[in-house]
């Protein structure tokens, strides 16, 4: 898994350019089958996110969300778009994030009539948590002058695969029937959870309402709004997204933590002879040498730069035994050639570059806990760099 990079996913290109606005140098990645993401960073911070275009529909979601999935193996995959709401609970401009998505089209045709048999999938206990938590720090929406704050609802999402517009209709009121516990109604949500079930991957379902699928579509008042719920689903996923890859750093941390005393733990060598018991703290014993393992020790730019070559080798190392991949190698190699060259030019400015380098290196080699112990030293040491 890629544990700084979440794919976000539209329909519409207007929902795309919402998203892509928030992006720092987004660069085209281009899939073998000839799908094209663009892969860049949020804006202010080291979270990468890749960035599709579906199209319409829940089968064509279905396969995009699977490609990308099997693409970048993600933290997580974010639908992202606007969608019509089904009750008066959901204002235009809000959010909604799927606590489960019906997938509502499914049924058995009988004598008396058409039975529901529709697909129910809920969304990953651990996003849900989390996207709960960003809606009560409420600081995640752009501040605009005169206008209503956005609010985050959850609950139900239905998707199907018509464009419901009316609130008469015999699709409404079997909506209304079997389904009326869904604040908002769209095309895609239902194919990019099963891809992600069937990939193990965590998928959130972010809309923002700019209708009420009543009738008012392409109407100037849904013109209006529309880009304006856009903006504001692609204000949330990507405050998700930031926050989802800064739990898989801190829970990369915490491994490299336990694995870096594991090692002193087992370095422990306890000797007995002759009723007397000797210990050595040592990394490694091998005949009769013993051999010390400690934190480098970096006091200026020229130690960090030898201590992060020395990383570079360990690096190389790990690909010549294939535990590496040749692609995570490379980007590794050009976040660590970008924090040597920014600790050798000690100029303003180069700690934080140098330490943003080092980041986005460890959620890189976060499979690898012995690198990232040797990296988190270094990443501190850059920190305190003039």
């Amino acid at each position: 898994m890629s544990k700084d990079l979440v794919v976000i996913l539209t329909a519409l290109n207007l929902e795309y350019q919402a998203v892509r606005r928030r992006l720092a140098g987004p660069q085209v990645h281009r899939h073998e089958r000839g799908t094209r993401f663009e892969v860049g960073t949020v804006q202010g911070t080291s979270c990468r996110v890749a960035l599709g275009l579906t199209n319409k529909g829940n089968h064509s979601a279905a396969v995009i969300a699977e490609r990308a999935v099997q693409e970048f193996s993600p933290v997580a995959v974010l639908f992202v778009g606007v969608a019509g709401a089904l009750w008066d609970t959901a204002r235009l401009g809000d959010v909604v994030m799927a606590t489960h998505v019906y997938a509502y089209h499914g049924g058995t045709s009988e004598d008396d009539g058409l039975k529901a048999r529709p697909r129910v999938w809920e969304a990953a206990h651990g996003i849900s948590q989390l996207g709960s938590h960003l809606a009560r720090v409420d600081d995640w929406a752009d501040d605009t002058p005169g206008r209503r704050a956005p609010q985050v609802r959850f609950g139900a999402i239905a998707a199907g695969e018509v464009v419901q517009n009316s609130k008469i209709s015999a699709e409404a009121r079997w909506i209304r029937r079997h389904y009326n516990d869904a604040l908002a109604i769209e095309m895609e949500a239902a194919g990019v959870a099963q891809a992600g079930h069937l990939n193990g991957a965590p998928v959130a379902i972010i809309r923002g309402i700019s209708d009420r699928a009543d009738g008012t579509k392409s109407s100037a008042k849904d013109r209006d709004w529309q880009p304006r719920a856009a903006a504001n689903a692609a204000a949330f996923a990507t405050r998700l997204a930031v926050e989802l890859v800064g739990e898989q750093e801190q829970i990369a941390m915490s491994e490299a933590d336990r694995a870096h005393t594991a090692d002193r733990l087992e370095g422990h060598v306890s000797n007995t002879v002759h009723n007397s018991t000797v210990g050595i703290m040592a990394g490694s014993v091998k005949g009769s040498s013993v051999h010390v393992n400690a934190d480098p020790k970096v006091t200026g730019p020229a130690d960090l730069v030898a201590e992060l070559d020395a990383l570079r080798e360990r690096l190389r190392r790990h690909r010549a035994e294939d535990a590496l991949d040749e692609d995570t190698y490379r980007e590794a190699l050009a976040e660590l050639d970008g924090a040597c060259r920014a600790a050798r030019e000690n100029t303003a400015g180069s700690s934080k570059t140098a330490t943003m380098a080092m980041k986005r290196l460890r959620g890189l080699i976060a499979e690898f806990p012995e690198l990232v112990a040797r990296l988190a030293p270094l990443v501190v040491a850059a920190g305190g760099l003039s």
